[in-house]
């Protein structure tokens, strides 16, 4: 079996090469916490006297991610005992080091507002504008994270009544669709069928996401269930940049496919430079208002099709190409943006068929995408180039991977979701930010070897 090798994330070794004062100085340059240092700050001159650096605080935050320290204590603990790390965080000699009760108070604040999604668009709009991010491709998976807290015993549930064999009357009927409609109008959004989601905004659809650990599920490599009791980590990566354009954080029992739409969503409305000709996505997003949303973004899907006990078309063939009397495929040609229409050509297989010659076998087969967005895709399914851009998927795994063996993903420590949101939200910064400033290295050392 041959193997493929993947191209590399990106040189974090420039960066690591690099002094701790100068390496925490190229990350913190990516990073405006001023909006940070607004909620967390002192709202009024009454009261006592600040006695901790906030912003010394917040750095010290970015750079226990950045250093792989498991603990806060960990980190007041090396503030306390190495002076040149104390000042590298942005302490001043005469600062106290804080406590851990205090950065735990000042999480919880940064916990009650949304100013680390605020930080990261502005850190993404920079990179945009510096050219470092020019993706037309975008690839979504999720990843699972565990809660470090032991799981909640299951609740044993009552005993239901045996049902009651043969049909309902028909009050009981009536009785029985109203409780279920009643049951239905009383869901909140994210236990709703996905498509309730196209028509609701995107701040609806980040506040509303549950985010308390719960348990959830996967199949393994081999196939079979496994469980895990915690969160999930949602990733829109750039395919080619390999920055992370969105993310979402969520509990564990979340099913992948309701992460979607507010990702694209997001790239959508607040990216709105940033010009989106693919999405690529794996099996599990299979459904037709994922396919919507990114038709209404005026992009294509590539997602890998989820049969879902399907029969097969009759006068198709696996990837929904038309197929001629002797059932040869036809070939994908072309896709007419203008009027949304793929094009097939005859196989060739048909050129010395005596069926074609008497026009029994057509010689152009054309379809409209808006016919089925679900099955027909631009490029066509089982193309060529259609292939070539499922496999740019790869890189959001390979950001996930990342996360996880450099910045931390795994070491959530917190019990209430909003608190590990914060972690979460402080990896998908602090990934961002170190590839901005290795970019940024990169260009720089460029230019220097250019002037030499």
């Amino acid at each position: 079996m041959s193997i493929i090798r993947q191209e590399s994330l990106f040189d974090l070794q420039d960066l690591y090469d690099l002094e701790p004062t100068q390496r925490f100085d190229a990350i913190f340059s990516a990073i405006d916490i001023q909006p940070i240092l607004t909620v967390v700050s002192k709202k009024s001159r009454f009261g006592p006297p600040v006695k901790l650096n906030y912003a010394a605080m917040i750095y010290s935050l970015v750079i226990r991610i950045s250093e792989r320290i498991p603990f806060i204590k960990d980190l007041v603990h090396r503030l306390k005992h190495d002076f040149i790390f104390r000042l590298d965080c942005g302490f001043l000699v005469s600062d106290h080091v804080p406590s851990e009760a205090a950065f735990s108070r000042l999480i919880t604040q940064i916990s009650e507002s949304d100013v680390l999604e605020r930080v990261q668009e502005t850190l993404l709009l920079q990179a945009i504008s510096e050219g470092f991010i020019t993706d037309d491709t975008v690839a979504i998976d999720a990843t699972h994270i565990e809660a470090r807290d032991q799981a909640p015993a299951k609740e044993e549930k009552p005993k239901s009544e045996p049902k009651k064999r043969g049909r309902k009357s028909k009050e009981e009927h009536e009785k029985w669709i109203l409780e279920k409609a009643e049951k239905e109008a009383n869901l909140s959004l994210y236990e709703k069928p996905i498509e309730a989601q196209l028509n609701v905004s995107l701040n609806d659809l980040r506040t509303l996401v549950p985010n308390d650990p719960k348990w959830g599920i996967k199949k393994n490599s081999e196939g079979k269930n496994t469980f895990w009791f915690g969160y999930k980590g949602h990733l829109a990566v750039g395919t080619k940049s390999q920055y992370i354009l969105q993310s979402l954080f969520s509990s564990g029992s979340l099913n992948d496919g309701k992460a979607a739409i507010p990702l694209l969503k997001g790239i959508q409305e607040r990216l709105p430079s940033l010009v989106i000709r693919f999405g690529t996505l794996d099996a599990g997003y299979d459904y037709v208002p994922i396919y919507e949303q990114i038709y209404r973004m005026k992009a294509q899907s590539v997602i890998a099709y989820n049969k879902k006990n399907e029969s097969d078309p009759i006068g198709f063939d696996k990837y929904f190409a038309p197929t001629c009397v002797r059932e040869h495929s036809y070939q994908y040609d072309s896709f007419d943006s203008k009027y949304e229409t793929i094009k097939y050509t005859r196989p060739k297989e048909c050129r010395d068929c005596p069926l074609a010659k008497d026009s029994l076998c057509q010689k152009v087969y054309k379809v409209k995408i808006t016919t089925d967005l679900r099955r027909y895709t631009a490029p066509a399914r089982g193309s060529k180039k259609w292939k070539d851009i499922y496999k740019q998927r790869t890189a959001v795994e390979r950001v996930n991977a990342y996360l996880k063996e450099y910045f931390q993903l795994n070491q959530i420590r917190y019990r209430t979701g909003k608190r590990a949101k914060v972690h979460f939200d402080l990896v998908h910064l602090v990934y961002n930010a170190s590839k901005l400033a290795c970019d940024r290295l990169s260009v720089q050392t460029k230019l220097l070897n250019q002037a030499a």
